[in-house]
């Protein structure tokens, strides 16, 4: 099955509730500061009030979702100033994780890297910006995983899913979306040659673009104030 292609409905409906939030969030449907009205989502997921409380909060943990008493849920709205941060940290602890699965990579891991690339192309070049930011999400992390460094690899995980909100602004741009690519295959031609220091920078580009792509969004939406709403 591709990146693309829906999956089938999980064993429980938490994990349903949980994945179709989270798919709404990253195609940009529920955009960042949008509130999550659970009456009319779980009319229209078909479920009840329960499941959708528990996968909240669970997104909630996540740094997804927010709660304030008397107004609800809604998705994360973050400044420009905790977006910087939460990208310093992913370089810093991504360069560990990269170092250290290059050391091990074999042919076979980047034959498969190449082929989740292909899905993240064709995702993008249909415009189905969910299934592009899951195949992203999978070719990062089947790289991380080879660092053999679970603990590290779980907070670079809990870093990604503070920003999901935000991948959708970025990929909703079809030059973004080829850039990316670019990105990608750089990366994936220096681990096939076991150049870390060369796949490490072309990951660092490849962030330094993001950001500075949202930074453009930032002040399009509200010079000066660092925050988006909407």
């Amino acid at each position: 099955m591709t990146a693309g292609d829906r999956p089938r409905r999980p064993p429980t409906a938490q994990q349903f509730v949980l994945e179709e939030i989270r798919r709404d969030i990253t195609s940009g449907e529920l955009r960042p500061g949008t509130p999550i009205r659970q009456d009319a989502l779980a009319e229209r997921l078909g479920v009840s009030r329960v499941p959708l409380r528990e996968a909240l909060k669970i997104l909630e943990g996540e740094g997804l979702v927010t709660y304030q008493v008397h107004r609800g849920y809604s998705v994360v709205s973050l400044s420009m100033d905790d977006l910087r941060e939460v990208y310093r940290i992913r370089e810093i602890l991504e360069a560990e994780a990269v170092r250290r699965a290059v050391g091990v990579i074999t042919g076979a891991d980047v034959d498969r890297l190449e082929e989740i690339q292909r899905d993240v192309e064709r995702a993008g070049e249909a415009g189905d910006v969910a299934a592009m930011a899951a195949a992203n999400r999978l070719l990062h992390f089947t790289l991380f995983e080879r660092s053999g460094m679970p603990r590290l690899v779980r907070h670079i995980r809990l870093l990604w899913e503070a920003t999901d909100a935000y991948r959708s602004l970025y990929y909703g741009d079809h030059e973004n979306r080829e850039r990316v690519n670019h990105e990608h295959r750089t990366m994936l031609a220096a681990l096939r040659d076991r150049d870390a220091g060369k796949a490490i920078a072309s990951l660092d580009e490849h962030r330094a673009h993001a950001v500075a792509a949202l930074e453009l969004v930032f002040a399009g939406n509200d010079p000066g104030a660092g925050n988006l709403d909407r």
